[in-house]
C-alpha cells in the first residue's frame, strides 16, 4: 500500500506581536491549516532548543512497549532525563531523521549518561505500528530507544496535554494513508520530571549533541 503523510509542527513564538508560528514539514497536505499554539515561548531564540515559559508535565500515558508489555510513561521514566516524540514508522522523512539525529547525538555522551537518557517515541499510527514493527524500526536507530503503541484516543489525549497536535490517520480514496502529527521533541528534566525545553523539526545531530550533556543533568541549554 502506498503511504503518504503530513507532519505539522505547531508552536507559539512570542516575538514583538506574540504571533503563532506554524511549520509544515514535507509530505502531502491534509488540508488542515488550523494550527493551535502548542506552547508559549517568550523573547524568541536562535537556539535549537527553546526553553518553555511554563514547563510541561509528563503525560499520564500507559501503552504497550516493543516487548508487548505494559509501559507506564510517568513511572518508568521518573527521575530520568527523557526525550519524548510522537511519530510513526511509515513516515518517510521527519520521523526517521529526528530519531536518527537523536541517536547520533546520544552516542557522543559518556556511557553512563547514555544509559540514563530515555528516548521515547509514541506511535501516532498505532494500527500499523505493532510492537514488533516499532521494535524493528527503532532497533535500526538505537536498540535502547523505547517505542510505545496502543489506543489512539489515549495517545491523542496525551499529546494534547503537552501541546502536541495530531490527527487520526486517514485512508484516502486512492488507498494512501495520511498521518498528521506535530514534530516537536520535548526534553524532560530528571530533577522535576517536567519538560523545560522543546525542539522543533530540523534540529541537527550536532545541535542535539551540544545540548544533551546539559539535558541529562537537568539543565537548560
Amino acid at each position: 500500500m502506498r503511504t503518504t503523510r503530513t507532519t505539522t509542527v505547531y508552536a507559539a513564538a512570542a516575538l514583538a506581536a506574540a504571533a503563532a508560528l506554524t511549520l509544515t514539514a514535507c509530505g502531502s497536505d491534509s488540508g488542515d491549516d488550523s494550527a493551535k499554539p502548542a506552547v508559549e515561548i517568550s523573547g524568541g531564540s536562535s537556539k535549537p532548543g527553546v526553553v518553555l515559559d511554563t514547563p510541561k508535565e509528563k503525560p499520564d500515558l500507559v501503552l504497550t512497549d516493543t516487548e508487548g508489555e505494559e509501559y507506564d510513561l510517568v513511572a518508568e521514566t521518573a527521575g530520568k532525563p527523557t526525550l519524548l516524540f510522537f511519530g510513526y514508522t511509515n513516515c518517510p522523512d521527519v520521523c526517521p531523521t529526528t530519531m536518527s539525529d537523536i541517536a547520533i547525538a546520544k552516542q557522543k555522551l559518556p556511557r553512563a549518561e547514555q544509559d540514563e537518557l530515555q528516548v521515547v517515541m509514541v506511535s501516532t499510527d498505532p494500527k500499523r505500528d505493532t510492537p514488533k514493527r516499532m521494535g524493528e524500526w527503532l532497533d535500526a536507530q538505537d536498540k535502547d530507544f523505547i517505542g510505545l503503541t496502543g489506543d489512539f484516543a489515549a495517545v491523542e489525549d496525551a499529546a494534547r496535554s503537552i501541546g502536541v497536535h495530531l490527527e487520526k490517520p486517514v485512508k484516502e480514496k486512492d488507498g494512501s494513508i495520511t498521518v498528521s502529527h506535530g514534530a516537536e521533541v520535548l526534553a524532560y528534566s530528571p530533577k522535576d520530571d517536567k519538560a523545560h525545553v522543546l525542539y522543533l523539526a530540523g534540529v541537527t545531530a550536532e545541535q542535539y549533541a551540544k545540548d544533551m550533556p546539559k539535558l541529562v543533568k537537568g539543565q537548560n541549554p
